[in-house]
């Protein structure tokens, strides 16, 4: 049996760690997770040298003697394997910037929500696990074949498994990835007064350094979305992060939307992504009018536009990357824009999950004995008219 996960958790609050230990007690009983404590950077360093055992630190950034964000500068020096998790006041995108640039895998905001830490803290053990196979099949020169199921596994670990709804909403999403391992990838990010925000992304290059790329860009799109109202400032400001940091040459075309639930208005920016399609309750549809922007990561101070539509009762809003639109078949032709309308047309009645994969499904039979050389990642809303309360 493998040994549990150790997190050190870093909190000057004395109460906190009664409270973890109690909110985790059933993690700890299935030797899930072990948990030691320090009530400062100095002493969590200290912890960090002397036990390797030590997988995680969840650190609070403002401490006496040393801060959060100096102790995520010095745990590599010490183990560069390990995998921070900062917990910082809702909305501070300045610290929660910092903390990002210097090496966290993931944040939570206070006051602690612990099914959301429950969450972070799986991913991110889930992470460091496909981390360690990846560096070991590098050791061991496996073949590129072992890579890719590594890169595959840590693509489908950052994508939501639940999605959220409401008594006028729902959604559904599917990723079916490619043999090769693309770089697409989406979440669904509970904004705050009745108001959601909707990403859906595709990645350059394929194998473990896209796949790393692309929850680096997941996590930065995350915290920047807590901070910005506007879509357009998430993308401009997850763009300037991944310029200033972006050895590989990656980039990364992203959508993102914040919608309303109360009252159907979307407000959306596009960098470099396709449209999504605005489905009616007869079938009809049409694709959301998108200017501006190209894919993040690759020039400083790129300007995004905002954008609003107002979605009416049953509409359906469709979110999809390339694979889906540039799928062939045998004859060398595309699925196409025609093909989707054609698909959604077709299975307008069905509810929001079945409509969501008869969209999928359309795409496998149409390019049928073909090999699949994209991801198929479709991600679908249902509107069902204003409501009182959203999320």
């Amino acid at each position: 049996m493998s040994r549990p996960h150790k997190i050190l958790v870093v909190d000057d609050e004395p109460d906190l760690e009664p409270l973890v230990l109690q909110r985790m007690r059933r993690e700890i009983r299935n030797n899930t997770y072990e948990f030691a404590f320090a009530n400062n950077g100095i002493r969590a360093l200290d912890q960090l040298n002397a036990d390797e055992n030590i997988d995680i630190v969840l650190s609070d950034i403002n401490m006496p003697k040393m801060d959060g964000l100096t102790l995520l500068e010095q745990i590599p020096s010490v183990n560069p394997n390990i995998r921070s998790v900062i917990v910082s006041a809702y909305g501070d995108m300045k610290n929660i910037r910092k903390a990002m640039n210097r090496g966290a895998f993931d944040f939570v905001t206070k006051p602690i929500d612990f099914m959301d830490l429950k969450t972070t803290i799986e991913r991110t053990a889930k992470h460091l696990e496909l981390w360690r196979d990846a560096l070991a099949a590098r050791d061991k020169l496996t073949s590129i074949n072992n890579e890719l199921s590594i890169a595959d596994k840590m693509q489908q670990s950052i994508l939501p498994r639940i999605f959220p709804s409401g008594k006028n909403y729902k959604l559904a999403g599917t990723m079916l990835p490619a043999r090769t391992v693309g770089g697409d990838f989406f979440d669904v990010i509970n904004c705050g007064e009745g108001k959601i925000g909707i990403v859906i992304a595709d990645v350059s290059g394929k194998g473990v350094l896209a796949a790393m790329f692309m929850m680096s860009s997941r996590t930065l799109i995350k915290g920047s979305a807590i901070g910005n109202k506007n879509p357009s400032d998430v993308l401009k400001e997850v763009n300037r992060l991944l310029v200033e940091d972006n050895s590989t040459g990656m980039f990364v075309s992203v959508f993102y939307c914040v919608v309303d639930i109360r009252t159907g208005q979307i407000s959306y920016s596009n960098g470099g992504h396709n449209p999504p399609l605005i489905v009616k309750s007869d079938g009809s549809s049409m694709f959301l009018t998108t200017e501006g922007g190209v894919a993040l990561g690759m020039f400083e101070e790129i300007e995004f536009k905002d954008h609003q539509f107002t979605l009416e009762p049953n509409d359906r809003v469709v979110f999809y990357t390339n694979g889906i639109t540039e799928t062939m078949n045998a004859d060398d032709e595309l699925f196409g824009n025609k093909g989707l309308m054609q698909a959604v047309k077709s299975n307008k009645d069905l509810n929001i999950e079945q409509f969501n994969q008869a969209i999928v499904s359309s795409v496998r039979e149409f390019s049928k004995d073909v090999r699949q050389s994209d991801d198929l990642t479709c991600i679908s809303l249902r509107y069902d008219g204003p409501a009182s309360s959203g999320v």
